[in-house]
């Protein structure tokens, strides 16, 4: 088996969607970084590491069993074993793994530049393993609060966190049910189509303003999503936890 030692990683904590595991460049200075002391690398065909990736489902029990007790970490000197912990790569991504001792991928991190390169330099000519997966693979269902890929392509940390707070507002509001406040609110996001909405149905209007708002991300998304959450305690704090990020 491969290893990897001193390895620095940043866990994204019960991520689904990998586009949500933040690449170096993305990490922040109040994010928690850790170092593994040491941790099995495992080349593994892409629709496994996809199933890793972008899922929160169970690990082949073969893959558990190759990676039981064989990462450590550092922590305040010490150096403490971990159950199933492991470095995992298709040749073409490469994603950081830790179960916290279940079964599934709670915990997911990307790696810093050169210790990428590290493991493409290591798994260049070796073995792919190949794992059966118990879960049957289906085509991933996303949704509002579950928003696919290409919702998200091409935006930063910043502007991927505060589309799904705009996503998670937009939620509550199709709960409500209401008329005349979904009106108000697609007219805040297009002035000019006043008229148009005012005698249409709720589900209708709610529908526009979400396939208007779902790709790309501009101040006009902005302003809408700080208009949103307005009032309501839970979404403002996150609104102001995203605005006050900086990037390292």
């Amino acid at each position: 088996m491969l290893y990897l030692h001193d390895v620095w990683v940043n866990w994204f904590e019960g991520e689904e969607n990998g586009y949500n595991v933040c690449h170096f460049y993305e990490w922040r200075k109040d994010d928690t970084i850790e170092l593994l002391d040491q941790v099995p690398l495992l080349k593994v065909d892409s629709i496994l590491y996809h199933y890793i990736e972008n899922e929160l489902l169970e690990l082949p029990a073969k893959l558990l069993e190759d990676v039981h007790q064989k990462a450590y970490i550092r922590k305040n000197h010490e150096r403490l074993q971990l159950d199933y912990c492991f470095v995992v790569s298709d040749g073409k991504g490469i994603l950081a793994v830790d179960t916290i001792g279940y079964n599934i991928p709670i915990r997911k991190s990307r790696l810093i530049p050169r210790q990428e390169q590290m493991v493409y330099e290591m798994i260049e000519n070796a073995q792919t393993e190949h794992y059966e997966l118990r879960s049957v693979l289906e085509k991933k269902e996303h949704h509002i609060l579950s928003p696919s890929p290409y919702m998200m392509s091409g935006l930063t940390r910043k502007e991927r966190q505060l589309k799904q707070l705009l996503f998670m507002a937009l939620d509550q509001l199709h709960t409500t049910r209401n008329p005349s406040e979904i009106r108000y609110w697609y007219t805040e996001w297009e002035p000019g189509a006043y008229q148009d909405v005012q005698n249409m149905p709720f589900e209708d209007v709610w529908r526009r303003l979400y396939e208007e708002t779902k790709y790309g991300w501009t101040e006009k998304h902005e302003n809408l999503c700080e208009r949103l959450v307005k009032g309501q305690p839970f979404f403002e704090k996150l609104w102001e936890i995203e605005k006050e990020q900086k990037v390292n």
